[in-house]
């Protein structure tokens, strides 16, 4: 008997991704970006996202298909990212979803997007998944989980205002560089000082695994009269170290508090190089293993998405189509 094949959608923000995979295996991953319409606005418009996702979507589910050579009869179950994300953009994806499950007579399966974060590292891995400390870092979240298995999470910290990729991203704005600023101010980064400003390591010292970033991003803006006296490069690398010390700091004390000996980091900021290279260094030294999620699954993918319903769907989970969307969602064992 074949393995069975999930269609996966995932419009929790602005993009709108759909993937394909036959049990564990990706067949296809396909993401419409709506970054250069945003540009516009310095940030994502809600409206305007849902507008784009309900144009956008019907075509890139039939590129999902055509690419992974798979007819849309052909598919045994489809979910959609149910929460956390932008409200109007949820309902556009899972409403989809539902529609074509009722349509062919298939599971549904609602799927939460932070949870397609924390496995995406383990997507592919030989060995599945395994207990490990797990920081996922985006624009949205920053969160330290211990994985204990499949749907058995301990949220260990989380930050208490700012999200580091917000923090990047609004600082980014601050300097004046184009949306989105997180990718712009590591780009910059590259060619400056990181020890030229000393901005604050908020919550360093805090003895636990909680985050703040908000304090670093006032540091930044009472900066700006004085910008012309430092290097915009400097600046960047400066504030990027400065969130990448407590970033790594913490992961790794997480990783001594619980015994895990295998960290696993995912979401869009861990497509950060400095954030790389200083979890690569600090895991060689203490000799414990890296999971880094591939970059195309850390940004908004389906792939992530479809990763986790193959799982559910393989123990023979599935959700009701009453299932409502939920834009403040938790992983459930937190």
């Amino acid at each position: 008997m074949s393995e069975p094949r999930v269609l996966a959608i995932e419009t929790s923000c602005d993009e709108t991704a759909v993937a394909v995979l036959r049990g564990q295996t990706l067949l296809s991953s396909e993401v419409a970006s709506q970054i250069a319409i945003h540009q516009a606005y310095g940030g994502v418009v809600p409206e305007v996202a849902s507008r784009n996702h309900l144009r956008t979507l019907k075509p890139v589910i039939q590129s999902a298909l055509d690419r992974a050579g798979v007819a849309l009869s052909e598919i045994d179950a489809f979910a959609a990212t149910s929460g956390p994300g932008l409200a109007s953009s949820l309902m556009i994806g899972t409403s989809a979803a539902k529609g074509l499950a009722v349509a062919l007579g298939k599971p549904f399966l609602a799927i939460n997007h932070l949870e397609g974060h924390l496995l995406s590292p383990f997507f592919g891995h030989a060995e599945g998944i395994q207990r490990a400390v797990a920081l996922v870092v985006s624009g949205g979240h920053t969160l330290l989980v211990e994985i204990r298995g499949f749907g058995d999470y301990r949220l260990l910290g989380q930050t208490l205002d700012d999200a580091a990729g917000e923090a990047f991203d609004k600082v980014g704005k601050l300097l004046g560089l184009p949306y989105p600023g997180g990718p712009e101010v590591n780009r910059m980064a590259a060619h400056g000082d990181p020890r030229r400003i000393e901005f604050p390591r908020s919550m360093l010292g805090s003895g636990d695994f909680q985050f703040s970033f908000s304090g670093l991003k006032t540091s930044v803006r009472y900066l700006l009269p004085k910008l012309g006296q430092y290097a915009l490069a400097d600046v960047c690398a400066s504030f990027q170290e400065a969130v990448v010390d407590v970033l790594v700091a913490k992961t790794l004390a997480a990783a001594a508090a619980t015994g895990c000996r295998c960290l696993a980091v995912s979401g869009g900021v861990s497509c950060n190089t400095r954030l790389r290279e200083k979890l690569k260094a600090g895991c060689a030294a203490r000799g414990l293993e890296l999971l880094l999620a591939a970059p195309a699954l850390c940004t908004d993918n389906a792939a992530m998405i479809g990763y986790v319903a193959a799982l559910k769907h393989a123990v023979g989970e599935s959700s009701p189509l009453s299932a409502d969307i939920n834009p403040n969602l938790r992983l459930a064992s937190l």
